[in-house]
């Protein structure tokens, strides 16, 4: 169940990011979302695989 909600919490936060990135298309602010999602996404990567360092 834990895995699920990470799941739906990783997708709604890259969806805030989309709308902020719809709206204000900054090459620069497009970067370090990338970045960020980039490390969320490894975060729950590792997560989910039960890795815990």
């Amino acid at each position: 169940m834990n895995n699920i909600l990470a799941v739906i919490a990783f997708l709604i936060f890259c969806g805030f990011l989309a709308v902020l990135i719809i709206h204000v298309p900054r090459l620069d602010l497009i970067a370090v979302i990338a970045v960020t999602v980039a490390l969320a996404g490894w975060d729950l990567v590792q997560n989910l695989k039960g890795n815990a360092g």
